[in-house]
C-alpha cells in the first residue's frame, strides 16, 4: 500500500473507530427484528457451503448431532462456493506423505512461515491453532471424509513443499467427497436461501436469522421472507468479498474495475456486513490479496495457477520489455503481485521440458489440464529460446544472458541476485522446447474479516465474544496477516468450520 493510501485509510479508520466506539456504547445500532414465530427450528445453522460450512457440518454430525440438529445453507444455486473452483491442496506439516518423500517439517516451521509471510500481523493464536492442527486435519480428511491425495507440492513463501494436493488438483477434491458424505448421512444443503438480518434477543444473543427462500442471484428482491431459529449458533462459513468491487474500494481503492477477481460470482461479502450491523469487530479489512499467477489468457481462477506455482523454482520469471529477472520467483504472493502490477503489464514465467514432465505434468498438474491449458493457448511452447523471444519481442541477447546465468545459481542452488529457493530434482533450462505463462494478477483473496478468538466465536467492537455467533473461513481476518501462504487458507477453513462445531454442539 502506498503512503498516501495508508494516510487515507488511517483517517477513515479514525472516523470509523469513533463510529463504533459511539455504537459500543449504546450497543448494537440493529439487531434485526424479532418475528413474532419462528417459521423453522435447527441447532447449528451454517450459512455457505464451501471448505469451512461443509466442514464444520461433518464434525457436527461426528459428534452426534442429528439430522434435524444442522441446517446447511448457501444463496447461489449449486453448492460448494469459492472452494470447489480452488486449486485443490491443503497445506499440512508433519504429515506421513512428506516424510516418505523426505520432508523434514513441523508444526513450529509453518508456523513460524505464516507469521514472516502476515509481517507480523497474524493474530498468534490463530495461526498457532491451524499449524498445530494441520496434520490431523489431513488425516480427517483423508481417513474421515475419503479424500484422497497424490503429491506433496511447493507454494511460494513456504520453508519446504507442504501443500498436499487432491487427485484432480481442483477443490472439488474436498468439496465433492464432503458433500457425499454429507448426503449420505441425511444432511443436504438448502441453495437459493440468502441471509438478509443477524437476529439478536435482549440479551444480545444471536438466537436466528431472516432469510429468503427461493432467492436468484442478481434479483435482489427475490424469495420468500422465512425467519429460522438457531438453538446452538449461527456459523457464518460465506467467504470474503473479492467479487464486491464497491466494497474492496473502500478498503482498498486501488482495486477498481479494471482488476477482475479469480472467484465466483457470489464473493460478495454481506455476511460480514451483517455481523457488522449487530456490533462485530472487523480487522484487517484492507489486506487484499492479488493472485501472481494468474493470466490475462484465461477468465477467473483458471488453469495457469496450477502451471505457474509448480513452474517457481524451475524457471525465471522475467519482464519481457527487458529480458530480465525481477523478483523472487519463490516468493510469497504479495512480493510478486506487487512486483508485476509496478511493471504495468503482463511478465512471463517460463521452464524446460525436462522440468514439466518431470515436476508439473502429472505430479502437480493433470494431463487433462495441461492439455486443456496448451489447447487454449494459456501455456505456449516453444522449440528454442529463440523463437520464444521473437514471439513475445523479448530482446533475445538479454534474455540469453538472464538464462544462462539462472541456470548457473540452478546449478549452485543459490541466487544471489534475489534469493529464489530450487530444488533437488530441478533441471537447468539449456535445452528446449520451452513452455510459457503470461502474467498478470487479480484479485483473489481478502484476508482481514470478522474477528475471532481461536473458538472461533465472533468478537464485538468491544472484543467480546458475540454469544451464539460463530465465524470461519475467509469471512474472518487476523490469521493470515498481510499475506495469506498457499494452500494455508483451506486449512484455515477446515479447521476453524470443525472448531466452531466442536464449540456449538457444546451450547
Amino acid at each position: 500500500m502506498t503512503n498516501q493510501s495508508r494516510r487515507q485509510f488511517l483517517s477513515r479508520g479514525a472516523l470509523l473507530g469513533a463510529a463504533t466506539a459511539a455504537a459500543a456504547v449504546s450497543g448494537p445500532a440493529f439487531s434485526g427484528e424479532m418475528p413474532q414465530k419462528w417459521d423453522e427450528t435447527t441447532g447449528l445453522l451454517i450459512i455457505g457451503t464451501g471448505f469451512a460450512g461443509c466442514a464444520a457440518a461433518l464434525e457436527a454430525h461426528y459428534l452426534g448431532a442429528k439430522k434435524g440438529d444442522i441446517m446447511l445453507v448457501d444463496k447461489m444455486p449449486t453448492p460448494g462456493g469459492n472452494s470447489i473452483i480452488n486449486g485443490g491442496v491443503v497445506a499440512a506439516a508433519g504429515t506421513d506423505m512428506q516424510k516418505k518423500d523426505g520432508i523434514k517439517d513441523s508444526a513450529d516451521l509453518m508456523y513460524n512461515d505464516m507469521l514472516k509471510s502476515g509481517g507480523g500481523l497474524s493474530h498468534p493464536a490463530l495461526a498457532r491453532r491451524i499449524a498445530d492442527e494441520s496434520v490431523a486435519n489431513y488425516e480427517w480428511l483423508r481417513d474421515k471424509v475419503g479424500v484422497k491425495f497424490k503429491a506433496v507440492v511447493y507454494h511460494g513463501g513456504h520453508s519446504v513443499k507442504r501443500s498436499h494436493a487432491t487427485m484432480n488438483n481442483s477443490g472439488s477434491g474436498f468439496v465433492l467427497p464432503m458433500l457425499e458424505k454429507l448426503k449420505e448421512f441425511g444432511i443436504e444443503p438448502r441453495l437459493r436461501v440468502i441471509v438478509d438480518q443477524i437476529i439478536m434477543n435482549d440479551k444480545k444473543e444471536v438466537v436466528g436469522v431472516k432469510a429468503r427462500t427461493g432467492y436468484r442471484f442478481g434479483k435482489e428482491n427475490s424469495g420468500k421472507v422465512v425467519y429460522i431459529r438457531a438453538t446452538k449458533g449461527v456459523l457464518i462459513a460465506a467467504g470474503g468479498f473479492s467479487q464486491n468491487v464497491k466494497f474492496r474500494m473502500s478498503q482498498d481503492p486501488r482495486l477498481n474495475e479494471k482488476f477482475t477477481s479469480t472467484n465466483h460470482r457470489g464473493a460478495t461479502g454481506e455476511m460480514i456486513m451483517e455481523a457488522q450491523e449487530i456490533g462485530a469487530n472487523t480487522v484487517q479489512m484492507d489486506w487484499i490479496q492479488l493472485g501472481p499467477w494468474t493470466s490475462p489468457d484465461e477468465q477467473g481462477f483458471g488453469v495457469a495457477p496450477l502451471f505457474v506455482e509448480s513452474t517457481v523454482g524451475y524457471g525465471p520469471m522475467i519482464d519481457p520489455e527487458t529480458g530480465k529477472r525481477f523478483i523472487k520467483e519463490t516468493g510469497n504472493r504479495k512480493v510478486r503481485a506487487d512486483a508485476i502490477v509496478a511493471i504495468g503489464h503482463p511478465c512471463l514465467i517460463y521452464t524446460c521440458e525436462a522440468n514439466v514432465m518431470g515436476e508439473i505434468v502429472g505430479r502437480n498438474m493433470t494431463e487433462k489440464l495441461f492439455d486443456h491449458a496448451m489447447k487454449t493457448n494459456v501455456v505456449r511452447k516453444f522449440a528454442t529460446l529463440k523463437e520464444m523471444a521473437d514471439f513475445y519481442k523479448i530482446p533475445y541477447d538479454q534474455l540469453e544472458k538472464t538464462n544462462n546465468t539462472f541456470n548457473e545459481y540452478m546449478k549452485a542452488k543459490n541466487d544471489p541476485d534475489f534469493g529464489c529457493q530450487f530444488f533437488d530434482n530441478s533441471k537447468p533450462n539449456v535445452e528446449g522446447p520451452f513452455y510459457v505463462v503470461r502474467l498478470w494478477p487479480r484479485v483473489h483473496h481478502c484476508m482481514g474479516g470478522l474477528e475471532i478468538n481461536d473458538n472461533a466465536q465472533v468478537l464485538s467492537v468491544r472484543g467480546e465474544p458475540i454469544k451464539g455467533l460463530y465465524a470461519a473461513g475467509e469471512a474472518t481476518g487476523g490469521v493470515h496477516g498481510m499475506v495469506r501462504l498457499g494452500s494455508v487458507a483451506v486449512a484455515d477453513c477446515m479447521i476453524f468450520g470443525r472448531i466452531a462445531a466442536r464449540h456449538m454442539m457444546k451450547n
